[in-house]
């Protein structure tokens, strides 16, 4: 099983990237690396699981990334995809440029059948109050597209429990739609046809006595997101990027004030010694790194998308999360959960248009 990485869009460089695929395929992976051989070399011998490929060539930060990824088959990241739509390798990883990503991914390998579009799945680590381990809770759609319709919402919430289940080990996920609150009449129309349409679907799969793969919560609030209430939370890409952002940004700035008031006075620094071991286990059980960053659900291959800001243990992360994912099967977790609920599209997916990949970078 082979993982095709882009090494362009690192903010530390192709290097930083190579050295996370050298660490994992030292744990088992096998590696196709693309992007610029000079500056991957800087990275030091590879083990024999990587193999480079010069690609020099990279779109991770153009501003039209559909366009880019049509006129550019020499970028890194349409190799690297094209790598694996033709099956040379089984997932892609991409350091950084989400719509590079997306638009190299729909064009070379393009959408699951049945499916209406890709999302953007993210595992966010939340820690627990009483200092016991954490859960993992997975938001989804956090930006591959900006709006979305109900049955977009349908088929992610499926996406995203064979994800909890296949890559997190949840048996059976909790599924909630992010609303304003918990009444099935909350939220924009959306969220209420979303709700109606899910809940329909699985009625229709008891009726047959047929078991869903996830349990249905219906709508949870913005505080459940963080409250380890639903081990999936799905929304549009819109609302799902501004949530993440603003989880990332109270979580820096608490971080960041804890760090000054540890600093404010002797008194407090003795008391941030003391404190040392146990906010450092809380910072690596937050560590958005140790996810692999985030999964591109609904194409016919698995993608992951490490943050661009990475080091080499995020990247090896990723690329480890990717071959567990296509070990796992969840392309093929997906399908037949989406098969079984009658939740797929009538028609088989058609080429992607240059609206679907025209998307903002996360």
């Amino acid at each position: 099983m082979v993982v095709a990485v882009d090494a362009n869009g690192a903010d530390l460089g192709p290097a930083e990237v190579a050295a996370g695929a050298a660490h994992a395929a030292r744990r088992g992976a096998r590696v196709l690396l693309f992007g610029p051989a000079a500056e991957i070399a800087e990275a030091g011998p590879l083990p024999a699981g990587v193999e480079v490929l010069d690609a020099p060539v990279s779109i991770a930060k153009s501003p039209d990334p559909a366009r880019a990824a049509r006129a550019t088959p020499e970028a890194s990241i349409v190799q690297a995809a094209r790598a694996v739509g033709e099956g040379r390798a089984q997932a892609l990883v991409c350091a950084g440029g989400t719509g590079a990503a997306l638009a190299a991914g729909l064009f070379n390998i393009r959408r699951a059948r049945g499916v209406h579009r890709p999302a953007l799945a993210l595992p966010l680590p939340v820690p627990t109050s009483d200092g016991a381990h954490g859960a993992t809770v997975t938001l989804l759609d956090v930006g591959a597209s900006a709006q979305a319709r109900p049955e977009h919402l349908v088929q992610f919430a499926f996406m995203g429990a064979a994800f909890a289940r296949a890559v997190l080990g949840v048996e059976r996920p909790r599924v909630g739609l992010l609303s304003n609150g918990r009444e099935s009449e909350r939220g924009g129309e959306l969220v209420v046809q979303a709700n109606a349409e899910l809940s329909a679907l699985i009625a229709a799969q008891a009726q047959r006595g047929e078991a869903s793969t996830f349990d249905f919560l219906g709508n949870v609030e913005g505080t459940d997101l963080t409250a380890g209430v639903a081990d999936v939370v799905v929304t549009d890409g819109f609302t799902g990027n501004v949530a993440l952002k603003l989880v990332e940004g109270v979580s820096q700035t608490i971080l960041a004030a804890i760090r000054s008031t540890a600093m404010a006075s002797p008194r407090a620094r003795l008391g941030g010694l003391l404190l040392r071991p146990a906010l450092r286990s809380f910072r690596a059980e937050i560590d958005p790194e140790a996810q692999g960053g985030a999964y591109l659900l609904g194409l016919r291959r698995l993608g992951v998308v490490p943050h661009g800001r990475f080091t080499r243990r995020g990247f090896a992360e990723a690329i480890l999360r990717a071959r567990q994912g296509v070990l796992e099967d969840v392309v093929g977790a997906t399908d037949a959960a989406l098969r079984g609920a009658g939740a797929l599209r009538q028609a088989p997916a058609g080429p992607p248009s240059a609206q679907d990949a025209s998307l903002p970078n996360i």
